[in-house]
């Protein structure tokens, strides 16, 4: 507890644009090495960058969605290093005057009572190419070099160090990469390399003013990784210093395998970059009148669409969190409430925070694979509501639709399961009293230790009812009719 951790985070969003920053190459994944580049991406004498507009869109719209300010000029700048995957030994990024200033973003930490909210201020967010990539288990001995990756379009978002422990860190990097994939800026994929974070990490006494030194984790692509990253760092850090020693200023890798960091190299400064600005690149300008156009394309963001989930359709703040946690989310719930009503949304709410979700998830599919269609979710949902199925029967009937069964039947697929199955609710009052006097019958005992003051005993019987009717009698009903014979 004498130890304060403080955390920055520079997170590196890959752009969603067909062709790269300075060229038409194209940016699609997975292609044979060396396939996508052009004389552009591989630095040959005489070549000249032309920027990317729709990169640039993104940049903007990403700024706007943070409140920050879009720049009205920036400039592309050289940052010089030499590595075998970066071809003209420069990379084309911003410094001095990057596309967005500033900003903030805020999210809850925790769970329960021990949630609270956080808000992280950015420094700012950056265009920048990407860097080949340096292959090494394709040769004995050798390294291979491919450049297909060398141009791709990269937004470099760069937070204060405000953040002060692994968790606040990763809810940050959770928040930030759904809204991202919200706005359409970034895919998301981060197996793919399309999102990936840098930690800066230092620790400091208790009470210390000045920050400690610290240290870069690159490259980390889950946010499991990140939060192992982080916490190894802690540990290191103090263990250092309380050892004596001093940390030193470094770019670490973090190894999965093990857990821990190892040193990449020691950490540069940013005058070892030897920044000057971009000669065959024009200062990048942008109007009021392209930010407006580009304002005009946004959907509605997260924040606002949750407030309106409240007001419109009157769920709870943590439901309304929990059904537009992305956008495939929130679509899905307006599509389902959409096909009933609104006064049906807190059904939806449930469904697709339980069953829905514990399936996706049992199945390891993302809400975008669900083989329950929004519409044949309300369509489920619906035959609840006219007391054609018991909830307990509609879990059997979401299963069968889940499993593809009668998918041939389209829209009378919920029909044609029930009929099957035989799993029509029995509402006749006349049918579930017969049932009701033969379970009474049958259990005499346990009516009389009602009658004579254990209430539990009616939960037994609601139980033998059920069971007498395959679960099929409307349970509403039962209860209402057995509790007036024993009364009666």
């Amino acid at each position: 507890m004498s130890w304060e951790v403080v955390i920055g985070l520079e997170t590196h969003a890959q752009l969603s644009t067909v062709s790269k920053i300075f060229s038409g190459a194209p940016t699609a994944y997975g292609a044979e090495p060396n396939t996508q580049s052009c004389p552009v991406d591989l630095a040959l004498p005489g070549v000249l960058p032309v920027l990317n507009k729709t990169a640039v869109e993104k940049a903007i719209m990403f700024g706007l969605a943070i409140d920050a300010q879009v720049a009205p000029v920036s400039v592309f700048a050289r940052k010089n290093y030499f590595y075998p995957d970066l071809p003209k030994g420069y990379q084309i990024s911003q410094f001095e005057l990057p596309v967005v200033i500033g900003g903030t973003l805020s999210f809850n930490v925790g769970e329960g009572d021990k949630a609270y909210r956080k808000t992280v201020q950015l420094t700012r967010a950056h265009l920048e190419e990407d860097a080949g990539k340096s292959v090494h288990e394709l040769f004995d001995n050798e390294s291979g070099i491919d450049l297909n990756r060398a141009g791709t379009p990269l937004l470099e978002i760069v937070t204060e160090p405000v953040m002060y422990s692994a968790a606040e860190a990763v809810a940050y990097a959770k928040t930030l990469h759904a809204l991202v994939v919200w706005l359409g800026v970034c895919d998301g994929n981060m197996q793919e390399g399309s999102f990936r974070c840098d930690a800066n990490v230092s620790v400091r006494r208790v009470g210390q003013t000045e920050l400690g030194t610290r240290r870069e984790v690159k490259n980390l692509n889950s946010f499991k990784f990140l939060e192992d990253a982080i916490n190894y760092e802690i540990n290191e850090q103090i263990r250092i210093i309380e050892d004596g020693g001093a940390v030193q200023q470094a770019t670490v890798l973090f190894d999965p395998n093990s857990g821990q960091t190892r040193v990449m190299r020691t950490k540069e400064d940013a005058h070892d970059y030897r920044y000057f600005p971009d000669p065959d690149l024009a200062p990048l300008v942008i109007s009021d009148e392209w930010k407006a156009q580009v304002q005009a394309t946004m959907p509605e963001l997260p924040a606002q669409l949750q407030s309106r989930f409240v007001e419109q359709y009157g769920l709870s703040t943590y439901d309304a969190e929990q059904v537009s946690v992305s956008k495939a989310h929130a679509e899905y719930f307006e599509t389902a409430v959409g096909a009933m009503s609104q006064s049906d949304a807190k059904m939806v709410a449930n469904w697709m925070m339980s069953d829905i979700a514990a399936t996706l998830n049992k199945e390891g599919l993302e809400l975008t694979n669900c083989p329950v269609s929004a519409t044949r979710l309300a369509q489920l949902l619906a035959k609840i509501q006219d007391n054609t199925l018991s909830n307990k029967l509609a879990k059997e009937v979401f299963g069968a639709v889940w499993a593809g069964e009668h998918a041939d039947k389209n829209d009378a697929q919920i029909d044609a399961i029930i009929e099957t199955r035989g799993l029509k609710q029995v509402s006749d009052s006349g049918a579930i009293e017969a049932i009701v006097n033969e379970v009474m019958n049958a259990n005499a005992a346990v009516v009389e230790e009602y009658r004579a003051g254990k209430e539990k005993s009616f939960g037994f019987l609601v139980g033998q009812v059920m069971r007498a009717s395959k679960g099929k009698a409307n349970p509403a009903q039962v209860n209402d009719i057995l509790l007036a014979k024993l009364k009666g």
